[in-house]
Order: C-alpha cells, then structure tokens, then sequence
C-alpha cells in the first residue's frame, strides 16, 4: 500500500465521519430523546463548560484508553473518529436553520433518516480499513471478556448502563433513545444488504501496520531495473 493510497483513505475516514455526523445530528434534532451514547455526552454537558461537541470528544478520548486496555486492535480511523465526528455534530447542531421540533411522528421520522445517513457514513468510514470506532472496539472488547454472552445481548447490557448514566446525568431520554438503542442496527442491517456491504470481511489495519507502510512502503517491481 502507498502512501497516497493511506492518506486517501483518511480523506474516506473523514468523509464518513462527516456523514456519520449529518445522521447523529438529525437524531438529536428529532427532539424525542437521544441515543444511549449521545445522552451521556449532553448530560456530561450539562454538568461541565465543555458543549456536545467536546464532551462527546472527551468521552471518546477516555473509551479509546479502555480500549487500549482491553488489548483490542486501534487504527488512525480509530483515532480520527475519536477527535472528529463529536465536533461534527456539534458543527451541524451549531449550522441548523430549522426550528424545533415538536411532532412525534416528525421526530421519528427524521432519526430513523438519521440512521440511514449513519449507516452511510459508517459504511464510507469502514472502506477506509484503518481501525473500528472507540465505541464499536469496546463493544467487541467485551465482548470478548463474556464469551458465554451473545454480542447482541452484550451490547444491549453496554447501551442500558449507558443510557441510565446519560439519564442519571440529566441527558434527555424518550421514545428516541430506544429506537437509537436498538432501531440503528436494524436500519443499518437494511441499508447494507441493499448496498450489498459486509464489514466483516474488511481487515482492518492497526496503527503499527499502518506506520510502517508510511515509514517503509513496499516498492513497486516495475520501478526497478531489470
């Protein structure tokens, strides 16, 4: 792998994120309660000086470190997400022109659109094969520690503990927050069997691996002389 073929995939990294951005914000706009882990950044917010934006990249920051602990695998991805997509919403939260909304049916339709532009973004995000996000690394980490658990019931477990701290914190928790919880996979299992996308074949690379193709990358035979 060159290296203009790493720093293009930054650039996907980056666009994804931007996407992946444009969906978490339209859940937050949909005013009907928010996603476990977005809950827990607006309660850490409302607790602190720091706005959504920075909470969410602060409690990144601190997953990514459990993650580190775990043992599980971090890429550049992993790192890029970590400081860009909490600053993204916060961008597009900062950007929006509409006004509130009020409507239920509104709402719930504009964060299962919210999930979509997710699913997107995660899929742009994935192709750029340089590590999973904080959040999905502690997951799989998890995971791994209770093997005797499906990983759906893993994950449900993480989101409950997550939302309750969000609520704990004062985050704002409604029929949004259970759809988040659990309506996104469902979402993104659609979108991705119509795109004929699967993650799981991607091999992701660790942040050493990648290094070293920056630092040493292979050279192409046809440059060298016969």
């Amino acid at each position: 792998m060159k290296r203009s073929q790493i720093v293009f995939a930054w650039c996907r990294i980056a666009a994804g994120l931007a996407v992946f951005a444009l969906g978490v914000h339209l859940t937050i706009y949909a005013n009907i309660g928010l996603a476990p882990w977005d809950c827990l950044g607006m309660g850490i917010a409302n607790h602190t000086v720091l706005n959504y934006g920075l909470s969410m990249t602060v409690l990144s920051a601190v997953i990514l470190l459990i993650d580190l602990l775990l043992g599980e695998r971090i890429g550049y991805g992993t790192i890029i997400d970590t400081l860009l997509t909490g600053n993204l919403v916060q961008l597009y939260n900062d950007l929006n022109p509409l006004p509130e909304n009020h409507s239920l049916w509104v709402g719930v339709a504009v964060m299962l659109l919210g999930f979509v532009f997710m699913a997107v973004g995660m899929l742009i995000y994935m192709k750029g094969a340089q590590g999973c996000g904080p959040k999905d690394s502690l997951l799989i980490g998890i995971g791994k520690r209770m093997p005797k658990i499906p990983i759906g019931v893993v994950e449900i477990l993480l989101f409950s503990a997550v939302l309750l701290a969000g609520w704990l914190l004062g985050g704002p928790v409604g029929v949004g927050s259970f759809l988040g919880a659990f309506g996104a996979g469902a979402v993104m299992h659609v979108v991705y069997s119509l795109l004929h996308f699967e993650p799981r074949k991607i091999r992701h690379r660790d942040l050493w691996e990648t290094t070293k193709l920056l630092c040493h990358p292979p050279q192409d035979k046809t440059d060298k002389p016969a």
